[in-house]
């Protein structure tokens, strides 16, 4: 089965979030189960400024962008480590800049860049000499490319049997823009309507991709179901309950190579679930040290790693801080980078109980890699979660992960309860009200927990024993594919 992959970020080209992580994975995941495939990104600066071997194709074409012609040159390269190639789209007015998608404002012109890479993506796609079975495509950037495989290409012999996958990341993020960008798109104007490509008098590009994809996925069961509702389907929930039939839910798994505690290059001593004691010790030392502590304290280790916004409970967090610090049973770390008022809310919590609470603003993947080693407990308190992936991680590295009960956390994070432990089904704590109280109530039962060390050391070779390789979630895709090809 051949297999395009579309996206607008992939690790290790370029990266903002999970997204890229998926985009990088799933290609090699998809080839291991058998599949043909390619993957097309934009080549931004970031992709030329990491020295990667990209070769030129010599491909090179216009692409039309309302009255313009944008050129698009298009680069190769093999995803390292793998056997998938990697199609670049290159054009120096939308993608030779300093980020992806913009600083702390997205870039103006952001609808042009999207519009230009989606059409260039399926122009490329459809001078290639073997057709496609699959076209799978990621969030609002290549929203079109269902829409332009349906109706500017649907005589093109390399894409028009092909059959369009559209991955929802996170339906917060739509692609919004001034109705006038309907020009750019190269579509009549009867598909912006209400029921194609048109929200409340913009043009929609997530809504695109939903309406005119084959078969719609997103990153867990639980947030499949969030989405067909108010608030989760941040206003979209009517699209997404009338497409039903052709949603499904898939959790993410991770990079096991790259997070594994038996050979990760950031942390001191290799660990398994067989010796995870000694392995988390030598890393709290190290973590000591690298915080400028003479020794690592005794006390349980509470961390919370990940992006300091609403999305991800930061308020929470806060509160929490606040209210347990000053408890003396338990020692804080936070690492992250975000919102520069909660930034400076946790720099005065931290200042405050400079004994018990680590504060690094900022973000270092190494470090990362060493708090969770380091943990105890991390903290995933989310006010929504697509899927999420650090609670993956801290299931790998024995952090026994504190969710609130929502998206993928609720598919991944099962409470530890007197009857999940005799089943043995428990690998974590979960909370249900997105309120401080109850996360403080969800601590402290994982500290009770923690102060049982055959419990707690059972509960962690659980966790650490758990397959969240992206293995599985490849198979759940193939099935995918196979059931739209039978469809068709």
């Amino acid at each position: 089965m051949r297999v395009l992959q579309v996206a607008s970020e992939a690790t290790p080209f370029a990266k903002t979030g999970g997204l890229a992580d998926v985009a990088g994975a799933l290609p090699e995941a998809l080839a291991d189960q058998g599949c043909d495939v390619t993957l097309v990104i934009p080549a931004y600066r970031e992709v030329f400024a990491k020295g990667l071997p990209l070769e030129p194709t010599g491909i090179a074409f216009d692409v039309p962008l309302g009255t313009r012609q944008l050129p698009a040159r298009i680069f190769r390269c093999v995803l390292p480590g793998s056997r998938v190639e990697t199609l670049l789209v290159a054009n120096d007015e939308c993608f030779d800049r300093p980020s992806l998608y913009g600083g702390s404002e997205d870039y103006t012109d952001n609808s042009e860049r999207f519009i230009f890479f989606s059409r260039a993506a399926m122009e490329l796609a459809a001078r290639q000499e073997m057709p496609y079975d699959i076209i799978h495509c990621h969030d609002w950037q290549t929203g079109l490319v269902p829409a332009y495989q349906k109706l500017l290409y649907s005589s093109s012999a390399a894409v028009q049997h092909a059959r369009t996958v559209m991955t929802i990341h996170n339906m917060a993020y739509q692609g919004l823009f001034w109705h006038w960008d309907m020009l750019l798109t190269g579509l009549d104007w009867k598909y912006f309507n209400w029921q194609q490509m048109e929200f409340w008098g913009q043009l929609n590009l997530l809504k695109t991709g939903m309406v005119f994809a084959d078969w719609l996925t997103t990153v867990s069961p639980t947030y499949a179901r969030e989405i067909q509702r108010d608030p989760g389907g941040c206003g979209l929930e009517g699209v997404l309950a009338s497409r039903s039939d052709v949603l499904t839910g898939i959790v993410n798994g991770i990079d096991t190579v790259a997070w594994d505690p038996r050979t990760d290059r950031h942390i001191p001593r290799p660990y398994s679930e067989q010796d995870f004691a000694d392995g988390k010790y030598a890393a709290r030392v190290a973590l000591a040290v690298r915080l400028g502590h003479a020794a690592p304290d005794p006390r349980p280790l509470v961390a919370f790693v990940g992006r300091l916004v609403d999305q991800k409970g930061i308020d929470l967090v806060v509160d929490l801080l606040g209210r347990m610090a000053g408890s003396g049973r338990v020692r804080f770390v936070v690492l992250g980078t975000g919102h520069h008022h909660v930034e400076d809310s946790l720099r005065h919590v931290a200042a405050a109980f400079p004994g018990t609470i680590d504060l690094i603003i900022g973000f270092d993947e190494g470090l990362a890699h060493l708090v969770q080693a380091a943990a105890d407990i991390m903290l995933v308190p989310s006010r929504y979660e697509p899927c999420g992936l650090t609670q993956l991680y801290a299931l790998r590295y024995g952090a026994i992960p504190l969710v609130r009960a929502t998206g993928g956390l609720v598919d991944t994070v099962v409470d530890t309860t007197p009857d999940t432990l005799q089943n043995g089904t428990a690998n974590g704590f979960v909370f249900k009200s997105y309120d401080s109280h109850s996360l403080e109530q969800a601590v402290w039962r994982a500290l009770d927990a923690h102060a049982n060390g055959d419990l707690w050391s059972g509960l962690v070779r659980r966790a650490m024993l758990q397959d969240w390789s992206w293995d599985s979630s490849a198979r759940d895709y193939l099935r995918v594919y196979e059931q739209i090809r039978v469809r068709s």
